[in-house]
């Protein structure tokens, strides 16, 4: 007997590919997932324009209305010198954002150009290349951090440098184990033999092919720099006062926790719902850049 997938002319999708299809577009509609969406969506136009956001100015000092709770007037209450922390929360996020922002730039643009030559080009430039990132990868990432802040000078811009650095290594492993299995690809076989250059191969053919591994990488890497960010400011190594940033508004507000514990847990609730909400758009990048889970379902 003809069986239905001859007389379709297709055969029928199994069920665990329909499952998969499904499933995938569960993900796209999570509301987690939207709820996410919203919150970076958010912090990036505190980042932008926080002077549109906040009702105070962050840096003005008020002892007359220090250490006051949650009220109308002050959402989130004032810290020590009577500053509002709901104005400097997202003042601050312009910090983490931007921190977190310009450090996957610099990690994933020198990284990628180092792991994709590598990986392309192969014999001394790949040696060279991996010794290179696995003498980054031999001191522990915040201790490199703090060395180089405290060579240079705690600020922002030699923050963003440092974590930049930092992460470097990731995205050139990533990269060249990505062109490393491309390269040798039919298509580049036949574009090499209709005498194609390694720079348009590289462009044209490379990095579109690996796009996707990176992309998710940038993720998870974004809410670490903020992590990292935070926990170098606490330390009063990054941003310095009286420019407003999460970590070091939790450091100074872990004095008061038994006075005032709002001044200290707002901005560490800022921190937390801030990387949650990037690992689980991710996430769901993640899913969407595998093809596996991109089945479509009846």
């Amino acid at each position: 007997m003809t069986s239905n997938a001859a007389a379709g002319g297709s055969a029928p999708r199994s069920d665990a590919a329909l499952r998969r299809g499904r499933m995938f577009r569960w993900r796209r509609m999570d509301p987690v997932v939207v709820i996410s969406a919203v919150v970076v969506f958010g912090a990036m136009v505190a980042a932008v324009a926080p002077q549109a956001l906040a009702p105070y100015d962050p840096e003005r000092a008020n002892f007359a209305i220090k250490l006051l709770p949650p009220s109308r007037a002050h959402p989130l209450g004032t810290d020590e010198f009577g500053r509002d922390i709901l104005s400097r929360i997202l003042y601050g996020a312009q910090v983490s954002v931007k921190v977190g922002v310009i450090a996957v730039v610099i990690a994933a643009g020198s990284g990628i150009v180092l792991g994709v030559n590598a990986g392309y080009f192969g014999g001394l430039l790949d040696s060279a290349s991996m010794r290179i990132v696995d003498m980054i990868l031999a001191f522990p990432a915040i201790l490199f951090a703090l060395v180089l802040i405290t060579v240079l000078r705690p600020s922002i811009e030699t923050l963003m440098l440092a974590m930049g650095i930092v992460y470097l290594p990731r995205f050139a492993r990533l990269a060249r184990a990505s062109t490393m299995a491309v390269k040798e690809e039919a298509y580049l076989e036949a574009a090499r033999a209709i005498g194609a250059s390694d720079a348009l191969i590289l462009r044209r053919h490379i990095l579109p092919n690996i796009v996707g591994p990176l992309l998710v990488q940038g993720t998870i890497t974004f809410p670490q720099a903020i992590l990292a960010e935070a926990a170098l400011s606490f330390l009063g190594l990054g941003v310095q006062p009286p420019t407003p940033a999460w970590g070091a508004m939790l450091s100074s507000g872990r004095r008061f926790m038994e006075l005032a514990p709002w001044v200290a847990i707002f901005p560490g609730l800022a921190i937390m719902v801030i990387t949650l909400a990037v690992n689980f758009l991710g996430d769901a990048l993640q899913d969407w850049a595998n093809p596996r889970l991109r089945g479509r379902g009846p």
